[in-house]
């Protein structure tokens, strides 16, 4: 890792840290590469030239895989008219018009550039319509970076987060119990797609919970927000809670709906459009045409090849040969949430030291995993690359198997 230890030392004179935020490949153990130089379909390639199968895609953008064909041509053909003006393009119609026919809870849309614009915009929605503050929020949820929800508070103030009252996930009665306490300030019921919080198990909202928190918005005269940031498409192509039959007011997209280019949504209903319309949300960027562009081509095309199914067939065969692994060589493993934002966790391993091992096993085989964040797969994964991943994953098992049995 010449050349990116290289550029890593450039980086820490001139960039605070050298890296910044989730992307800091300092969070991970030593051999994993920080700078990259190309990338195609699930293929990424380090500025070392090594290449990779990525099971992280961008952290979520890549759901067609990077440089999809489609929506490059649609990004470029419309890059080449008009991108950033003094207004937006048709596009911005045509793909607010897209959202809403594909997105059952979605009347209107608003667009932005990223996952925080988006929970910021429906928390600032949700609280001009209600004339309320409070906003609950599930403990270790990630909703953003902006201060008002930032899990790492440094240049925070408690004022940021004066309004932010916590409840467990799928915990009706934690839930109950805060609505309660907040009485009639409560403007929004903000809840994930499933429990995805980094370094623990996943778990998929019940239909009790669902429930419970329409209710309870409904009864409070609130609003059920919807982060829809990272799982987005991957569920449901109406959105997450879909499945449930359980519809928010609002809802904050981005990640997957541009396919690597920076676009974000706020999608809502009727009863939030006048106060969609009221708040002062903005950005000189937010109108990319381009972006739109792209936006546009990926959800199409998402619908058009019916990717989430494509995306749950692999990931089933990931989960079951991978399980069939840990079962063979007797590794404890645990598999959780959907399969296609998979993550793997190990039995006693606290300091992810058993974790860190197996990912770093499976990068020199050539399969990039995240030893304790979620992944995601996209519809350019195949059943080769699944089939090239598990043996990658049967040499990170056996690593482990053999240097902490020999520990116990």
């Amino acid at each position: 890792m010449i050349r990116d230890a290289e550029l890593r030392a450039r980086a820490e004179v001139v960039i605070p840290g050298g890296m910044w935020g989730h992307m800091n490949a300092q969070a991970l153990p030593p051999s994993y590469p920080q700078f990259f130089k190309q990338a195609s379909g699930v293929l990424i390639k380090d500025v070392d030239g090594n290449e990779y199968i990525d099971f992280i895609c961008g952290f979520g953008p890549m759901i067609l895989g990077y440089n999809d064909a489609e929506v490059e041509v649609a990004f470029e053909s419309q890059r080449a008219r008009l991108d950033a003006t003094n207004g937006p393009a048709e596009v911005m119609v045509e793909l607010a018009e897209l959202l809403v026919e594909t997105i059952p809870a979605a009347d209107w849309a608003m667009f932005s550039k990223n996952g925080t614009d988006a929970t910021t915009a429906c928390v600032t929605i949700a609280r001009a319509q209600t004339k309320c503050r409070k906003i609950l929020v599930a403990k270790g949820a990630y909703h953003g970076a902006a201060p008002w929800c930032t899990p790492r508070p440094d240049g925070t103030t408690a004022e940021d987060r004066a309004h932010l009252i916590s409840y467990t996930f799928n915990d009706v009665a934690s839930l109950a119990a805060v609505c309660a306490q907040v009485g009639d300030d409560l403007a929004g019921i903000l809840v994930s797609a499933f429990r995805h919080d980094a370094r623990h198990d996943q778990e998929m909202p019940t239909l009790e919970f669902a429930n419970a928190a329409r209710a309870l918005a409904d009864q409070n005269n609130a609003a059920l927000i919807l982060d829809d940031v990272r799982a987005g498409f991957r569920i449901n192509i109406g959105g997450s809670w879909e499945p449930l039959g359980v519809r928010p007011d609002l809802s904050a997209w981005s990640k997957a709906l541009g396919n690597g280019h920076a676009i974000a949504a706020v999608t809502g209903n009727n009863r939030f459009r006048d106060a969609a319309q009221r708040v002062f949300v903005t950005g000189s960027f937010w109108c990319g045409a381009a972006s739109m562009a792209a936006a546009l081509a990926t959800v199409q095309k998402l619908k058009r090849i019916d990717a989430i199914s494509q995306m749950v067939r692999l990931g089933d065969m990931l989960r079951t040969g991978l399980q069939a692994q840990a079962n063979e060589i007797g590794i404890g493993l645990r598999q959780t949430g959907p399969v296609q934002l998979p993550i793997m966790l190990f039995d006693d391993d606290a300091d992810f030291a058993k974790g860190n091992l197996f990912t770093t096993t499976a990068l020199r085989h050539g399969v990039y995993l995240h030893p304790w964040h979620n992944m995601f797969l996209s519809a350019a994964h195949t059943e080769d690359h699944i089939a090239t991943a598990l043996i990658a994953t049967k040499h990170g098992l056996e690593a482990v198997s053999q240097q902490f049995s020999q520990k116990s």
